[in-house]
């Protein structure tokens, strides 16, 4: 992407005052952004209106940025250098502001929000990823909550520190580690959860924050931006009735480095002889597997039972309770900066940035 093509809208809902905060929001696509045009149909929203749309932004004393990506993108159509574009953006403007809002569609939310949490090593200030299922012209939208909740927690700051100092999702009134969501409704407007990890906040009356679930704010931490990562993995989801024929097509693409498998419950795999074969043959090709349940809840125990014992014994990696999200997006980053398979190996089951226990 041609970086100096994005669009930048300048807000200042604290005049005449001076902004208690100052946010940039950074616009990819989705349905949040777009409204009815005068014949009916949805075009991209014009945010130089915004205050038009919610009026209660006035009350926010904050100044914000809007920079638009300058082709927005559907979510189903993101793709790794999309999510190196908006870790530079954040760099690029770390100093300049206190948190940070992106507007992105639901579909692949969760990838990002994982993307953007092993990208920013060192994170100090909110990335809060928000959306909507409802454009923001749309009568019965939750696009107005959705966003004015996540400027509100971008810009919160107590005695100088920013409350919510990681990667994040807010949506549908829950606020959620990035790392550690999923999409789970395609229709709802609680679309996300967080099986594995409990909810940093809640919004109501007021936003009620869980402290002892959010990262703490580490002073002397230094924002470090990574921007490589290695597309070349594959997700090789497990069925009973699978063939040998469909797993020998995955394990052996050419050039793959590392296969996230979802398995059943804690962890478990049929152990058909050609499926032993198969896997063992690709380990010792030097291919990572990384073990992830296909459940949402729980945790992979790799060789509490016969049926992932096998997996252990031929050098499968545990997962452990990580979301398919990312597992996916830690193997593209670790195998894009480690060059030692066994480095990678080594830090693929270790936490990073709160992905797993």
């Amino acid at each position: 992407m041609e970086r100096s093509n994005y669009k930048i809208v300048n807000i200042n809902t604290a005049i005449p005052q001076d902004p208690k905060a100052a946010v940039l929001i950074i616009y990819t696509g989705g349905t949040l952004g777009m409204a009815y045009d005068e014949d009916g149909s949805l075009a991209p929203f014009n945010f130089s209106r915004i205050i038009e749309k919610i009026p209660s932004l006035r009350e926010f004393n904050i100044h914000m940025t809007v920079i638009s990506f300058p082709q927005l993108i559907d979510s189903a159509n993101v793709r790794p250098e999309h999510w190196i574009d908006m870790a530079y953006i954040i760099n690029e403007n770390y100093r300049r502001y206190d948190g940070f809002v992106i507007i992105h569609g639901t579909d692949t939310m969760a990838y990002s929000a994982s993307a953007l949490s092993f990208l920013l090593e060192g994170l100090n200030k909110p990335v809060i990823f928000t959306g909507a299922q409802l454009p923001i012209g749309s009568k019965r939208s939750d696009a107005h909550e959705n966003f004015v909740t996540a400027l509100e927690i971008a810009s919160d700051i107590v005695s100088g520190v920013p409350v919510v100092p990681e990667v994040c999702i807010y949506f549908g009134n829950l606020l959620l580690r990035g790392n550690r969501s999923s999409k789970r409704q395609s229709i709802h407007f609680d679309a996300f959860e967080s099986e594995n990890y409990p909810v940093l906040a809640e919004a109501g009356v007021v936003i009620d924050y869980d402290m002892s679930a959010i990262r703490p704010f580490h002073a002397n931490s230094q924002l470090t931006f990574h921007n490589a990562l290695d597309p070349n993995v594959a997700i090789l989801k497990l069925f009973p009735g699978i063939s040998r024929r469909v797993v020998e097509s995955v394990l052996q693409i050419p050039d793959l480095k590392g296969i996230v498998l979802e398995t059943f419950g804690a962890g478990n795999a049929p152990t058909d002889a050609f499926m032993m074969d198969s896997l063992s043959d690709a380990v010792e090709r030097e291919l990572i597997i990384l073990n992830i349940s296909q459940c949402s809840g729980g945790r992979v125990i790799q060789g509490r039972y016969q049926t992932s014992r096998s997996l252990n014994n031929i050098g499968v990696i545990s997962g452990k309770d990580m979301t398919t999200e990312a597992a996916i997006t830690k193997m593209m980053f670790l195998l894009a900066k480690e060059k030692d398979v066994d480095k990678v190996k080594e830090l693929l089951p270790v936490p990073l940035c709160g992905e797993t226990y």
